[in-house]
């Protein structure tokens, strides 16, 4: 009997103990909406004029700038860490919002990301610099873009339009996260992708939920 008790504690607890893991406990909660239906996309379109909008998917967005090849860290650190594991998923879309301007600059860019990585959900949209300010203020974060449009943060929006973050961030301010700080991989690589999980999950979960019912 104590030679099963050893055996159980060997190997069933680790085991147990990993399919906890990986299953996870993000499975059963949900991710914080932080600033309900921010304003959508329609103001800005690709370099071939073509409008997207944020409704119906996940979106992450971030505000590169005018001089978007000094901040290119932001992009590759997004790209590697967020887009190549996620674009896959079916409503998943990566959306950069930029002044009108930045095309060359932009083209350099996806030029450099295309080398390893299919762009097919990776969205460059140009607009005016006063919407771009508009459409960030919408967010309702308490910060601002800088005088040349741009942001270190970059931000998972839900199907919904509903901006996501945490409510019980230790490092931010009354524990609300907005936003994800791209010039740096650490928040990126271990914030935003669990949080991004968090809400792929939520959304598996109300889909099983609703065949289920049906």
């Amino acid at each position: 009997m104590k030679k099963f008790w050893v055996l159980f504690a060997l190997f069933i607890v680790p085991l147990i103990f990993y399919l906890l893991l990986t299953t996870g406990i993000n499975n059963f909660s949900k991710l914080p909406v932080v600033t309900p239906k921010i304003n959508d996309i329609s103001a800005f379109s690709t370099s071939d004029k073509k409008h997207l909008t944020l409704n119906g998917k996940i979106s992450v967005l971030c505000f590169l700038g005018d001089s978007l090849l000094e901040r290119k860290t932001n992009a590759l650190n997004l790209n590697e860490k967020i887009y190549k594991h996620f674009y896959q998923y079916k409503d998943f879309q990566m959306i950069a919002l930029l002044p009108f301007g930045a095309e060359p600059k932009t083209e350099q860019l996806k030029k450099e990301l295309g080398y390893t990585t299919n762009l097919e959900n990776w969205h460059f949209l140009f607009g005016r610099a006063v919407d771009l300010h508009t459409f960030y203020n919408s967010l309702q974060t308490q910060t601002n873009l800088d005088s040349l449009n741009y942001s270190p943060l970059s931000f998972i929006v839900d199907k919904n339009q509903n901006l996501r973050g945490r409510t019980d961030d230790k490092a931010s301010k009354n524990g609300l996260l907005y936003g994800y700080n791209a010039s740096i991989v650490s928040p990126i690589h271990q914030k935003m992708v669990d949080d991004i999980k968090v809400l792929l999950a939520e959304y598996r979960k109300s889909k099983k939920d609703l065949k289920s019912a049906n």
